[in-house]
């Protein structure tokens, strides 16, 4: 009796993400090898020698079976790439609302199906950015209705303004006006730190 082939062992995990017998310039940047050169010049378009990766099968444009093919790149390192191509690591400690803006160190990776030279997973500074779910428009209402109860500063997680203002009668309504204003132009912001919706 014949024994059967055994599949491909999948030590990395990536068989399964890698469709076989579609072309092979379709395949995921995971899915293949190149070959890539660094001398080509910046934003234009760039042809390297591909071949896809153990276990993975691809076939060209007219339907046969390749262990080397070309796939044309534009020349520009990953992290390079425009925003929209890859994702980042989200900061939910930094402050949003502080001059100068703080930054935060973020671990990016590019998209599967864009390729690009260099690492694929890099790091970048970026703005501060996150919402902690506080709606400017429902705080500036807030301040605006029951200003001189608190209730803006209550709903922004400022319990200590909140209740200066609710035992004060809105600073005799000066604080209320002035906190008005102040959301009103976003100066004041939730207690977290975090952006408006």
């Amino acid at each position: 009796m014949k024994g059967c082939m055994a599949p491909p062992v999948d030590e990395d995990g990536y068989i399964a993400e890698c469709p076989s017998g579609g072309q092979c310039s379709r395949l995921p940047a995971d899915c293949i090898r190149c070959s890539f050169h660094h001398n080509c010049t910046y934003k234009k378009p760039a042809t390297f020698t591909c071949r896809p990766r153990k276990g993975v099968h691809c076939i060209d444009e007219s339907g046969q079976a390749r262990s080397n093919f070309s796939l044309s790149v534009t020349c520009q390192f990953c992290w390079q790439l425009d925003p929209s191509q890859y994702r980042c690591s989200n900061s939910t400690t930094c402050m949003t609302v502080s001059c100068p803006r703080r930054r935060y160190n973020a671990t990016c990776h590019v998209l599967e199906h864009v390729h690009c030279l260099g690492n694929r997973r890099f790091q970048k500074r970026l703005y501060c950015n996150w919402t902690g779910g506080y709606k400017w428009s429902t705080a500036l209402a807030l301040s605006i209705t029951l200003g001189g109860f608190g209730a803006d500063r209550f709903y922004l997680g400022q319990w200590r303004e909140g209740l200066g203002k609710l035992f004060s009668f809105g600073g005799l309504g000066i604080w209320t006006l002035i906190d008005v204003l102040l959301i009103g132009v976003g100066y004041v912001g939730p207690a977290d730190g975090s952006l408006y919706i």
